[in-house]
């Protein structure tokens, strides 16, 4: 696996929000995620990237809690992942939204707000934060896709978790609206909260302070959107993880 120096990754010393020792993951009868062990520290915008079917939201889902692992040991700011201390502490958003279609969009992040405990100052802040305060009174199920997506991730940020985990959260998504959501993501990683974003968008890596690049479940890189360019030689992020998957299977291949 290719791995940037240590003097650009944040430094392994430093206290991980999330640590993955050797996980492996067998869904349908197939090998879904194989041997990845990768460390993320805290307070970091880490872009989980590659093809449709590659592991990405398997990896999502054993950090989360909510995948059976075959083995490998997944922790989450030092507690097992999916333990009952980390609901409150990590926030979730899947690739299909997860809202009551049937409730108004203040309505559904008004319902997580209770159980996190947040106040009416929280609900209007995730609301302004994903563009769906003009929306409020509408019914979620009225919504297009990609509202319906923002609704998904004003439910968790109304948490104000301490790790985030986004699948593909920019999807459908006009180019204003993906560039506000990258600004809050980038205000939230200043602010302490870790964020791992999965996209097989290679564009958005350039908002990541880390990569970790996969293909049919397997890590081939964790490395930085520079040291990607210069270990390959490419300038565009997209002919650089071209560069990387090639190199992998001629390597497989000696």
């Amino acid at each position: 696996m290719m791995s940037s120096s240590h003097d650009e990754l944040p430094s392994l010393s430093r206290d991980a929000a999330i640590d993955i020792e050797n996980l492996h993951v067998r869904r349908g009868g197939r090998t879904a995620v194989d041997d990845v062990t990768v460390r993320v520290t805290r307070g970091t915008i880490t872009g989980l990237l590659g093809p449709s079917g590659c592991g990405k939201s398997t990896v999502m889902r054993s950090i989360v809690g909510t995948q059976i692992v075959s083995s490998g040991t997944v922790r989450v700011l030092g507690l097992p992942a999916g333990c009952a201390a980390l609901r409150h502490r990590v926030g979730y958003v899947t690739q299909q939204p997860t809202i009551y279609p049937d409730l108004r969009v203040v309505d559904n992040v008004r319902y997580f707000a209770a159980l996190f405990g947040s106040d009416a100052a929280d609900i209007d802040e995730a609301l302004d934060a994903v563009g769906l305060d003009t929306h409020r009174t509408a019914l979620a199920g009225n919504l297009s896709g990609g509202q319906r997506t923002r609704a998904s991730l004003a439910c968790a940020l109304v948490g104000h978790p301490e790790v985030l985990v986004l699948d593909e959260p920019t999807v459908g998504l006009d180019p204003v609206l993906r560039a506000d959501l990258w600004d809050r993501f980038a205000a939230l990683a200043r602010h302490g909260t870790t964020l791992l974003i999965s996209s097989h968008v290679m564009d958005e890596a350039e908002h990541c302070q880390d990569l970790l690049l996969m293909r049919e479940g397997r890590l081939l890189a964790h490395t930085t959107p520079n040291r990607l360019r210069e270990d390959t030689a490419c300038q565009s992020l997209d002919e650089a993880f071209l560069s990387v998957i090639r190199h992998g299977t001629a390597a497989a291949r000696a």
